[in-house]
């Protein structure tokens, strides 16, 4: 359940580092035209750049972001009876989805929850939590595989790329406009800018971000639908169905908050519905009855 907020964290502090860097050397002087109007132009550029680098930067270390902070272990030699069933079944499901062989992996925590990400459907990460496989059945754990098989088939992560960099291409370039009216109008700069543009544009990328994050929290909110409905096709929907029902009585907040969005569980504990990553699960499973 953590695709998403482990993306969007990633991408944040990408995009950050990009923008400061940027910065730094110059390079948002080019914005200027003649001192007096931004260039919009230039601005499109240069919004397209940071912001699409800064999506695809965090779509390309997924893999490795994802380890590190769930301190998730490969399976790459299974040890026991376990280890070779959550290994054999992916490949199983993997082939069933036409993609290649993602990597295997196991974490440890009490809650029940799992993962999948990577920056392409041949090259994937899958991990469950030690707590999903103690509390759940075969074919529960199943059904969350395929669940997490699913996204991986379906390219989620790389259309989440695409859409994650459009919104911070109109958010890096909404924060300088917004940025250079309040400077013009309320401070009265009139040639080049004062402190007064940067530390709006600053305020209002961080607002807009936030804002902006709606859009791809309800783009999440479909695929998990998508991915519920896969999962049926490969395991079967009352499978699906018994493991949605498994984890709608238990606590699933195992998963940092740059993560949870990955998993397969929802978000219990969102303040509202426009920010959630996942649908409610009675609502998933709602979806998988009528289908």
């Amino acid at each position: 359940m953590s695709r998403i907020l482990l993306y969007i964290g990633t991408n944040i502090a990408v995009l950050a580092v990009l923008s400061l860097t940027m910065r730094l050397f110059g390079f948002e002087n080019l914005l200027d035209q003649q001192g007096v109007d931004l260039n919009m132009n230039a601005l499109l550029i240069y919004a397209g750049v940071i912001g699409f680098s800064g999506s695809f930067i965090s779509l390309v270390i997924s893999k490795w972001t994802a380890k590190r902070m769930t301190g998730a272990k490969v399976i790459d030699d299974p040890v026991n009876e376990t280890e070779r069933w959550l290994v054999n079944t992916v490949k199983t499901q993997a082939q069933q989805a036409g993609i290649g062989m993602p990597e295997v992996a196991v974490y440890n925590a009490a809650e029940p929850n799992a993962f999948a990400t990577g920056m392409n459907k041949n090259n994937a990460l899958v991990a469950v939590s030690t707590g999903l496989l103690q509390s759940m059945t075969r074919d529960e754990v199943e059904a969350v595989l395929a669940h997490e098989i699913s996204h991986v088939a379906n390219g989620d992560m790389v259309t989440l790329a695409l859409i994650q960099g459009v919104v911070n291409t109109f958010v890096i370039v909404l924060s300088r406009v917004v940025g250079h009216l309040i400077d013009r109008t309320v401070f009265k700069t009139e040639r080049g800018h004062g402190p007064a543009f940067w530390i709006t544009s600053i305020i209002a990328e961080v607002v807009l971000g936030i804002l902006a994050s709606i859009i791809v929290r309800w783009f999440s909110r479909q695929r998990e639908y998508r991915a519920d409905a896969g999962a049926a096709q490969l395991v079967g929907a009352h499978k699906m169905i018994a493991a949605l029902q498994r984890l709608s009585g238990s606590a699933t907040t195992a998963l940092p908050d740059q993560l949870s969005a990955l998993g397969i569980s929802g978000d219990k504990m969102s303040f509202s519905r426009l920010f959630m990553t996942h649908p409610p699960i009675q609502d998933r499973i709602a979806a998988l009855q009528n289908r």
